[in-house]
């Protein structure tokens, strides 16, 4: 399936089995001036856990794309977008994971799309947000699991994630003060990682 929106900068993107299903597009390569999801085009969670990508369990998707309904109605890109970067770039879904989950979902009269300049802009139905307080307590497909979530590795990525969050709201919304402040800050830290390396004996 082509999208209307292209960027720069593109993966292979994993289906829910796990297998290669296309290319997934990504916002600007991280600290420029659009101030994408990573330090200088850093991949989300590209400290990730040394051995890749779990295998996704079937029904993930679903239950992905109705909890993220349940939040706001999105359009097909965005959803795939927002299961990226909620799972720190864990779970690259493609459109051909994506989309034919969304019109199951519809057949089922659990989802609904319309027509959004062009874009089919997809929402739930009563039957949808029933279904979607059937698992608000279950634990969203995307957060890490088992060895994963204590996985050091994983746990570096997820703290430089929250990071450049930080960092991208004093680019955007604080003073020129602020913005001074920060970098000192981004510096030493940067300097005293350096010595940690040195440090280290291995």
């Amino acid at each position: 399936m082509r999208h209307k929106f292209h960027h720069p900068l593109h993966q292979h993107s994993h289906d829910e089995d796990g297998t290669h299903g296309g290319h997934a597009h990504r916002h600007g390569p991280g600290f420029g001036p659009g101030f994408g999801p990573g330090f200088g085009g850093m991949r989300p969670g590209g400290f990730g856990p040394p051995h890749g990508k779990r295998r996704r369990r079937r029904g993930e998707m679903r239950t992905a794309l109705l909890m993220l309904l349940g939040e706001a109605p999105q359009h097909g890109y965005a959803l795939m977008q927002a299961i990226e970067q909620r799972s720190e770039g864990r779970w690259t879904p493609s459109a051909g994971s994506v989309y034919p989950t969304l019109e199951q979902l519809a057949d089922e009269g659990l989802v609904r799309a319309s027509d959004d300049d062009g874009r089919k802009l997809y929402e739930l139905t009563d039957a949808g947000r029933e279904a979607v307080d059937a698992i608000s307590e279950q634990p969203a497909p995307w957060e890490p699991v088992g060895a994963e979530a204590d996985d050091p590795h994983f746990k570096l990525g997820r703290a430089t994630m929250a990071l450049a969050a930080a960092v991208r709201q004093v680019a955007h919304a604080g003073s020129a003060a602020q913005s001074d402040a920060t970098l000192e800050v981004i510096e030493e830290t940067r300097r005293k990682i350096y010595a940690i390396l040195a440090d280290d004996p291995s």
